[in-house]
């Protein structure tokens, strides 16, 4: 089925409702698009495109691995894996990165390492060592846990690397694929959408927790010029693809010099403006922190916050209706929880929107690490 992409006005400067994305030049990794860079999220499954290259970096695809109880009895979606169970390395690779089988990375994690625990010690050095300075890891799966992060910059990083192992990025070029085992086969569908959409997406990870909400890494190539791109916080499952496809509408334009490269922060908290070079002079570049209140007028200016204070009579369908946003966006944005449309007081402030950040040249990613505000 072939796509047809928006290159127009419509599609470059389209509102990106995931809470983090980066677009990077596939060879520069020069930055084509950003909101929220450095803001620290939940991986979920993306976790597994790092588990993959560390298995790779110390085992032989075709080594056998013999499935561990532990592995078997991780949480996870179907197929399950069976204890005493023997598969290749590539296999479970191929459950891993296809079809997000939590049991197939920690049966990688303890054939790689010995025990998973080991393992994440050696996927957080592996982060490092790519330049994913503000990632941390926990379980080699992905799983909800305390303590773990990754940034979206960080993650369109991991996912370029990993398109330099030839297993891995057949894999995740792979729609369909069949596993024939010592104990039952397995018939895999890529999760990933868009290997459905069109030829030119190389391949990518999802990701899915209830914290992380929708992820997605993904590589793409258009014309000469490829492209790496990361989703992060993604609430509804058809938005990442729609996103995907505006992301990289919008790469394609700033790449033809249509168009500058942009970064946008909102208003979510903690959110940290990375020293980009957007300036003249690289060395005039700085850390954003949070100031000390003078007055409301100053405070939105500085933190690039848009408000709206309700007037009588208006509720949030109209207000939404009036910044040109989604309802459930609205709400996200001034944590309004409920199903229903609540009741807004009038004279109260809502968020509605942020300010926008223009380089005048190329973006390079930052090269210091990012720490979030207390």
């Amino acid at each position: 089925m072939s796509f047809t992409f928006l290159f127009d006005a419509v599609a470059y400067g389209l509102e990106v409702s995931a809470r983090a994305a980066v677009v990077l030049d596939g060879e520069t990794e020069r930055i084509l698009y950003a909101k929220n860079p450095d803001l620290k999220l939940p991986p979920a499954s993306t976790t597994k495109l790092v588990t993959a290259m560390v298995a790779l970096d110390r085992l032989n695809p075709e080594d056998m691995v013999t499935i561990s109880k532990k592995a078997a009895g991780t949480p996870s979606v179907a197929p399950r894996l069976i204890p005493r169970q023997k598969l290749r390395v590539s296999d479970l690779l191929y459950l891993s990165l296809m079809r997000s089988i939590n049991g197939a990375t920690v049966a990688l994690a303890e054939a790689a390492a010995g025990s998973e625990w080991e393992f994440v010690k050696l996927m957080n050095k592996k982060a490092q060592d790519l330049g994913a300075l503000n990632t941390r890891f926990i379980n080699a799966s992905g799983l909800p846990g305390k303590g773990q992060y990754i940034t979206a910059l960080d993650l369109a990083k991991i996912m370029k690397a990993s398109l330099s192992y030839p297993l891995i990025r057949e894999i995740m070029n792979t729609r369909e694929k069949v596993l024939v085992t010592d104990r039952k086969n397995f018939v895999l569908r890529n999760t990933n959408r868009m290997l459905w959409v069109d030829d030119c997406f190389i391949g990518g990870k999802t990701g899915f927790t209830r914290a992380a909400r929708h992820c997605l890494a993904f590589a793409a190539t258009k014309g000469q010029s490829t492209f790496v791109a990361a989703l992060l916080g993604e609430g509804v499952r058809d938005s990442l693809w729609q996103n995907a496809n505006a992301l990289l509408s919008t790469s394609v334009l700033v790449a033809n010099g249509e168009a500058s490269p942009e970064i946008y922060v909102n208003a979510e908290t903690p959110v940290l403006l990375a020293s980009y070079d957007i300036s003249k002079s690289a060395k005039k570049t700085k850390h954003y922190k949070k100031k000390k209140k003078t007055s409301k007028k100053k405070t939105a200016a500085k933190t690039g916050t848009i408000y709206h204070k309700v007037k009588k009579g208006e509720n949030l369908t109209t207000i939404a209706k009036k910044y040109h946003l989604g309802l459930q966006e609205l709400k996200g944005l001034n944590g309004i929880n409920t199903k229903k449309e609540a009741r807004i007081k009038a004279g109260r402030r809502l968020i509605v929107g942020k300010k926008k950040i223009k380089s005048t040249k190329p973006l390079q990613a930052a090269g210091e690490t990012a720490k979030e505000e207390s």
